[in-house]
């Protein structure tokens, strides 16, 4: 089998292979060296900007802000994917949208608020969810406080909260104490894969209340018993 060589390899070999070949009956051991020499620091410099370009092309040259919004925009995506693979309705354009086109769309006004998204569940409009992104900083009561306070109107089913720091325990107790539906948190690094889409994961389904009510009479348990119940 052939064995991989980096694009480093790859130009020392072609610069071997096109380099002039000198004789060894007309200089001498020094003379030879110092041409080969010569002709390698040539060829050198014409694959320099290949080399540059090889190198390049495996990593995001973007500045801070650059990385910034590349890890909002996996985690945005990701977040969509997965409200749509449990039914709720996302619009094909939000999960289209392209890296560069997002970066577009979020220098105009970056503002965390812009990256919220509420939508509904497709077979039942009242079953209502927001993405909410957090800001920065570490969260505390405050932060959560002001959340609650921008959506208590829109009577949610379901809150994500995503993170960009650390929580403290007071907040995540806050959340238990403030939400009376169910509020996910994830931090951001969580999202920036969605790792439903690795080949070796099994694909989940959502049971249904006969099903669940099946499964839990089949192993004789009740719901707090199992993880059904989370």
């Amino acid at each position: 089998p052939k064995t991989p060589i980096s694009c480093h390899q790859s130009t020392r070999k072609e610069m071997n292979q096109f380099a002039p070949q000198q004789s060894s009956l007309a200089m001498d051991s020094g003379e030879s060296s110092a041409a080969s020499n010569a002709a390698h620091a040539a060829m050198a410099v014409d694959y320099a900007p290949e080399v540059a370009g090889c190198v390049s092309s495996m990593v995001d040259l973007g500045c801070a802000a650059g990385v910034e919004s590349q890890r909002l925009f996996l985690a945005r995506r990701t977040a969509l994917e997965m409200l749509r693979d449990r039914g709720y309705s996302v619009p094909e354009d939000e999960l289209a949208r392209t890296l560069p086109e997002f970066r577009a769309w979020w220098s105009e006004t970056p503002e965390i608020e812009r990256l919220s998204f509420s939508t509904t569940l497709a077979s039942d409009e009242s079953n209502k969810v927001r993405i909410v992104f957090c800001p920065p900083e570490p969260v505390k009561i405050a932060a959560i406080r002001e959340v609650y306070v921008r959506i208590k109107e829109e009577n949610l089913s379901c809150l994500i909260l995503i993170l960009q720091s650390k929580i403290t325990s007071r907040a995540r107790e806050s959340i238990k104490e403030m939400f009376k539906f169910k509020v996910d948190v994830f931090q951001i690094t969580e999202l920036l894969v969605n790792i439903t889409k690795h080949v070796l994961k099994p694909k989940h389904e959502v049971l249904t209340a006969e099903e669940k009510a099946k499964l839990l009479k089949q192993y004789n348990v009740v719901d707090s018993q199992s993880c059904l119940a989370c």
